[in-house]
């Protein structure tokens, strides 16, 4: 098998790639070289039609898992428009690109998106199932949520067979400190190493639905292999954990004294408080189950954010 992994030398894209060539399946990266001496065989600008069309033909893909995409809330909230252009637009060209490449034989696309789509929900609606409301709180979600529609709509043409992926909150090694997880654990290393043991923290209460991104690829592969195109399917732990018990647990881990002060200015505008997802459609389709328990994630976390300190990055 032949895939074309789009971001593929992203934060989850490297550990994709990593799963998919453990199963022998020949894999081309198509990205933005960062320079960092991640290789990848052809570079990928998702608002140029005849890049995004020369990847595909370069590839000649069975299956192509679409990652690429401007993924952290806080930057969409910032710039829409350019984030709808890369989701959205972005997504539209690739589509098209597929669709002229294999006319009449419809290719296999894993489309990733996110459970942010479902946005604030009641307690009595949670765990998350796939046929929930949809309601984007923030341009991300809504250009996910747009991402969708448009991949969907291919499918019921019979133009491509996609097969939407919902992931809750991925962590894992390789992420960036802007998200939460690597964040609190780049500052706890820090400290340890003697740095100022202030802290200043965002809202500690919200309860999200984490899932080691080695477990979140294990599903991506899965689907690609035996996913049913025009379905969604939920990625999750379907647990969810407060983000004080993460700061905790990496307090815990990093043997440190900190003084935690909430600072406004780390508080989003719109904030849910409790989300988390139900996985039984996955797990029934594809028998995955998650192997990376939340202690074992936050250790390889925070080892990494140690060993960047230590190295004096």
């Amino acid at each position: 098998m032949r895939a074309l992994v789009t971001g593929g030398n992203g934060f989850v894209g490297r550990h994709l790639c990593a799963e998919l060539r453990n199963r022998s399946w020949e894999t081309f990266v198509a990205g933005r070289s960062a320079g960092d001496g991640d290789a990848v065989d052809c570079e990928l600008d998702l608002a140029d039609a005849a890049n995004v069309r020369d990847a595909v033909a370069a590839a000649r893909p069975d299956v192509v898992f679409h990652l690429a995409a401007q993924a952290f809330v806080p930057r969409a909230r910032e710039d829409p428009l350019g984030t709808f252009e890369t989701n959205v637009m972005g997504t539209a060209r690739l589509v098209d690109a597929m669709r002229a490449f294999s006319p009449g034989v419809p290719m296999r696309l894993v489309f990733v998106s996110s459970g942010e789509v479902y946005g604030a929900h009641p307690a009595s609606d949670l765990p998350l199932r796939e046929d929930a409301t949809t309601a984007p709180s923030n341009p991300y979600a809504a250009s996910k949520l747009a991402g969708e529609t448009i991949v969907l709509a291919a499918t019921r043409e019979n133009a491509i067979g996609a097969i939407v992926t919902r992931a809750f909150n991925q962590i894992g090694p390789g992420q960036s400190p802007p998200f939460v997880v690597p964040s609190f654990a780049a500052r706890l290393a820090r400290i340890a190493a003697g740095g100022d043991p202030l802290l200043p923290v965002g809202n500690l209460e919200s309860q999200r639905d984490f899932l080691d991104v080695r477990d979140v690829v294990r599903a991506y592969a899965d689907l690609g292999e035996r996913g049913v195109p025009g379905e969604i399917y939920n990625v999750c732990s379907g647990v969810p954990t407060a983000i004080v018990d993460i700061l905790r647990k990496l307090v815990t881990i990093a043997h440190v004294g900190v003084e935690i002060r909430e600072d406004p200015a780390l508080v989003r505008a719109v904030d849910v408080p409790i989300v988390y997802g139900d996985n039984a459609k996955l797990r029934a389709a594809t028998d995955w189950e998650p192997t990376f328990a939340l202690a074992r994630t936050l250790r390889d976390v925070y080892d990494e954010s140690a060993r960047t300190v230590g190295a004096g990055a």
